[in-house]
């Protein structure tokens, strides 16, 4: 991707001239993230999001009465966005991205694996996955802190990312108080990284996984109840 301003297809800004096309979906091509779109109270890039399952799921987008998803005022668009929030929190991203949601009656798939060839619908539904990286992400509904860049599949967060630039004598070990203090990333993204020209680091944030699994997997890392 050559342009991080935030949109798919990018204006050169001369009249009626695209600089950029918008990538392929899934799997060979990442978007451009919208700071704008992104929704600070529900922790998701919204027009990413509801792109995604208008596009593979538009029956079942037609039955949840969202007339216009921008409006954040709108009533069925703030009920399908808490019970995903709850859903994330319970179960974790990866689980929410593996195996969808239900709300009310209605079920979403939020992600489609990488199919076999041989199979044209998965292979056409995986080709619909939306990637895109959010520049300069405003995380905070309290003031204007901000992540340096933001990974999403299908407009949720996945992994968080701090650049350090060693002009200012930051590393890559150097702490980030943006990263660390975003509570409304811990139970989202799956990783979170720093790095600089020398270093680059990379933490799993166990809660996105459901707790349980978490505390085997912590067992396991640290040889408890491992049979010799």
């Amino acid at each position: 991707m050559r342009h991080m301003t935030g949109a798919d297809g990018l204006s050169s800004g001369a009249a009626g001239v695209v600089a950029e096309a918008a990538p392929a979906k899934g799997g060979s091509g990442w978007f451009a993230g919208n700071d704008a779109a992104y929704d600070r109270e529900f922790a998701v890039d919204s027009g990413q999001l509801f792109s995604f399952l208008i596009a593979t799921q538009p029956e079942e987008w037609a039955k949840l009465g969202i007339a216009n998803y921008k409006d954040k005022q709108g009533m069925a668009r703030q009920k399908f966005l808490a019970r995903l929030q709850g859903e994330i929190t319970r179960r974790g991203v990866i689980d929410v991205l593996r195996h969808g949601i239900k709300h009310g009656a209605l079920s979403f798939d939020l992600f489609y694996g990488k199919p076999s060839a041989e199979n044209a619908k998965a292979v056409e539904r995986h080709a619909k996955n939306r990637f895109s990286i959010t520049r300069q992400l405003h995380f905070s509904q309290e003031n204007k802190r901000s992540l340096d860049l933001c990974a999403f599949i299908n407009g949720l967060p996945v992994i968080t990312f701090e650049l350090k630039n060693s002009l200012t004598k930051q590393t890559g070990r150097t702490p980030s108080s943006n990263t660390n203090a975003t509570a409304i990333h811990a139970r989202r993204c799956f990783s979170s990284a720093a790095a600089s020209f020398t270093l680059r680091w990379m933490t799993m944030r166990w809660r996105c996984v459901p707790p349980s699994k978490a505390r085997a997997a912590r067992r396991r890392i640290r040889g408890e109840g491992v049979s010799q």
